[in-house]
């Protein structure tokens, strides 16, 4: 005979996959009288499921609509299931920018059986994770791995490998995870330099705990920190340029992964911007065809001007609209 566990757990995966079942039907699903069926819905209702009944014997059972949420029992396959759809939602970052997908993986794996976890395991090393073109590979198991350690609240000692292949190793106090959108980003601080950094996820080649337990005292907002590494981390030249906009508009002319945003005040925002060179800036900055301020560097504002008086000789020469003094004024704050 079917232990009583065993038989609940699958009374409630029958009784969530359609409306009603007979008593009848229930006892030849589970392979045991209608009697015991019946004992075993009563046990269900002790453990908290809204589990209901029509008498009669054509009555059923079927679960209440807006019951109580009782613990959650899953049988082996859906464990499974779940297990790899969060897997790849995290993966993905199909849920945007938070953790929730990995954050729920990362528990679900704490309490599965071996046998389960042992099956997750083997998928793991099968599946392989398509990446965009332009989107680089996590390795398979890194980001719970690094999820892992941020949870822990353990000093960690972390191989990496920079974008010019240099492999590194450096103890971390771990913090979080942050996903832009293209990328996982590795938010922890290092312990030699007593500073706080990012590291992209897909080139962590291992995470190994130390046993030393860190408390952590005021932590950096992540997601602001991997939004200035991104922006001017990768950068020879950094602009400040000021906007005369709010910053959820300044937000929307120059992403945040483009450039790291402050108000100024409520119509104007400064954003840091960074790019290869003095005319790269300019370029750029033209292109956004919007009034700004060139704060700093010089070079950037003296390009940006070189710019600008080209493009008005070019039209005026043309036969154009003579140049506008007020508008080259908006433009480049001479």
């Amino acid at each position: 005979m079917n232990s009583t566990s065993v038989r609940l757990l699958r009374l409630v995966s029958l009784l969530s996959a359609r409306p009603s079942w007979t008593c009848g039907e229930l006892a030849d699903r589970t392979a045991v009288t209608e009697r015991t069926v019946r004992r075993d819905i009563a046990r269900l209702r002790e453990l908290g499921y809204g589990v209901e009944s029509d008498p009669g014997p054509w009555g059923g059972y079927r679960l209440r609509a807006g019951a109580r949420v009782p613990p959650l029992i899953l049988d082996d396959e859906e464990a499974l299931a779940v297990a790899v759809g969060l897997r790849e939602a995290a993966l993905s970052g199909v849920l945007g920018g938070d953790q929730a997908a990995l954050s729920a993986l990362l528990k679900l794996r704490q309490v599965l059986p071996p046998r389960i976890a042992d099956r997750l395991g083997e998928m793991d090393a099968a599946f392989v994770h398509t990446p965009r073109p332009d989107e680089p590979q996590v390795a398979p198991g890194m980001l719970l791995e690094l999820a892992t350690a941020c949870r822990r609240s353990e000093r960690a000692s972390l191989s990496y490998r920079d974008r010019e292949g240099k492999a590194t190793t450096r103890e971390v106090d771990p913090y979080r995870l942050v996903h832009t959108g293209r990328r996982w980003y590795f938010v922890a601080q290092d312990v030699a330099r007593c500073e706080w950094r990012t590291f992209r996820a897909d080139r962590v080649t291992r995470i190994r705990p130390t046993g030393h337990r860190v408390e952590l005292r005021d932590p950096p907002d992540p997601v602001l920190l991997v939004s200035r590494s991104i922006a001017s981390g990768v950068y020879p030249l950094c602009a400040t340029v000021r906007f005369p906009l709010p910053m959820d508009e300044a937000l929307r002319l120059v992403p945040p992964t483009v450039g790291t945003h402050r108000p100024e005040s409520p119509d104007a925002t400064v954003v840091e911007i960074g790019g290869p060179d003095a005319e790269g800036l300019a370029g750029y900055l033209l292109s956004l065809a919007t009034p700004l301020r060139v704060l700093s560097p010089d070079d950037v504002r003296e390009a940006l001007l070189r710019r600008t008086r080209e493009l008005v000789t070019d039209n005026e020469s043309g036969g154009g609209t003579t140049s506008n003094p007020v508008h080259r004024n908006r433009l480049v704050g001479e």
